[in-house]
């Protein structure tokens, strides 16, 4: 007879967890990254992506899925697998990603950090314009996310982030039925043609690689764990997560396309690039349907910024305090410590929070300093291609078990993910004022 330690036998200890049947019930850090990784740029470049070329990119809008798809399943992947976190991952490839991600985190956090809380602003000030001037409304933001981040666990924030994603569902698709989108030439769009323009690969590239991704890609590991996935039993779950948060994340890119194409292109009326450009598009449909039209949509503009500034503060606070964690001698970051909340409740996570908050709202005043943009610039179009870069490593490697490790369909997703992201990352760079910079 097998030795037994408590009520479990050995063999029974050795067994490979048993999988989950992949339900609906469990949906949830799908809805998540979804939310955080759609903002209100993201709308306005499809906006102006319908606007300049009708439907004619809609399939490059959808292969943008696709691509984000195979990145944040290989992210959940390796959590699962090896029961590690994505930062003990990058650890083990050498102090090089180390020093990466503690520059990257820090910069970008400072810049995003009031980016965040203006994009939140904006919608508010346009539904009460007499209340109080911009930068208040971003720093009310801004304090509500760190009080709401820092009070509740993951269960909470996940509900308040299904209901207002349910709240952008909604009003992005009311407003694609309400444009009365031209069928037939959206079916055409989904053949993959470039329009007839200047720069028309680079444009295409970036609508590809433009919506739904950030760092919430990689958080979304960390949110599986925190969802209490922690072993390859939620494999499968984990899967259809993230198909529904790509396929949610699709419907906003198609709705909002629709849009563009119908109210703007049709039009030939361009838009501002950024934020603003909901603000003018709120104007033009006051113009067309009414004011119920335009404030509802507002609303909808409001969802859309808020859930990524609160994902933003849940998730890279996270990764955050994994970081300072394995920084601070742990020889191995566990999910399962992520899956405990005691991340959630540790000084580096509020710390991030802090940092995230406070020190940002200088730039609402200030405005944003020169040369901390365009570091900005280049460390955010440098970190899709690490990540991608960095998955393929450790999925291909010995610190994957063989069984989850990447098959060529998943090699080819991950390498087509990085070689867009890299031409769009020497892109960025070039683009830069360097000369300005000196």
């Amino acid at each position: 007879m097998a030795d037994t330690t408590g009520n479990t036998t050995e063999n029974e200890a050795q067994q490979p967890p048993r999988p989950r049947k992949a339900s609906w019930k469990h949906i949830g850090p799908g809805i998540v990254v979804a939310a955080t990784g759609v903002g209100a740029g993201d709308l306005v470049a499809t906006l102006i992506a319908g606007s300049n070329f009708g439907y004619t990119l809609l399939w490059a809008a959808i292969i943008g899925c696709l691509v984000k798809i195979s990145l944040a399943e290989a992210a959940g992947r390796w959590h699962l697998s090896t029961g590690r976190t994505l930062f003990d991952g990058w650890a083990s490839l050498g102090r090089w990603t180390t020093w990466f991600f503690a520059v990257y985190v820090v910069v970008w956090g400072f810049v995003y950090g009031a980016a965040a809380m203006s994009s939140s602003a904006l919608p508010l000030q346009a539904l009460f314009p007499d209340v109080m001037d911009l930068k208040w409304w971003g720093i009310a933001c801004g304090l509500v996310g760190l009080v709401f981040v820092w009070f509740n666990k993951y269960a909470v924030f996940e509900k308040v982030m299904t209901v207002l994603v349910g709240v952008m569902f909604v009003v992005t698709v009311y407003l694609a039925i309400r444009v009365t989108p031209n069928l037939l030439d959206a079916f055409a769009g989904l053949l993959p043609v470039l329009p007839d323009e200047k720069d028309s690969v680079l444009n295409t590239l970036g609508l590809i690689g433009g919506v739904g991704g950030t760092i919430t890609l990689a958080a979304y590991g960390y949110w599986v764990n925190a969802k209490g996935w922690t072993d390859t039993g939620w494999m499968k779950v984990m899967r259809l997560d993230n198909r529904v948060a790509y396929a949610t994340t699709g419907i906003f890119v198609i709705a909002m396309l629709f849009v563009g194409a119908e109210m703007l292109h049709s039009a030939n009326v361009a838009i501002a690039s950024g934020d603003k450009g909901l603000i003018q598009l709120g104007d033009i449909l006051e113009a067309e349907y009414g004011a119920a039209t335009a404030k509802f949509f507002l609303v909808g503009f409001f969802a859309t910024s808020f859930t990524s500034l609160i994902g933003v503060w849940h998730g890279v606070s996270l990764m955050f305090a994994d970081f300072v964690a394995r920084l601070s001698g742990t020889r191995q970051a566990k999910g399962e410590e992520v899956a405990s909340g005691e991340r959630e409740r540790s000084w580096p996570f509020r710390a991030y929070l802090l940092w995230l908050t406070f020190p940002p709202m200088i730039l609402l005043f200030e405005g944003q300093p020169f040369r901390l943009i365009i570091i900005y610039g280049v460390l955010g179009a440098a970190f899709l291609p690490f990540l991608a870069g960095t998955l393929i490593w450790l999925l291909n490697s010995s610190r994957t078990p063989r069984e989850w490790r990447n098959g060529p369909v998943s090699n080819a997703m991950l390498a087509i993910a990085g070689l867009l992201f890299l031409v769009l990352c020497v892109k960025q760079i070039w683009d830069q004022p360097w000369g300005e910079f000196f």
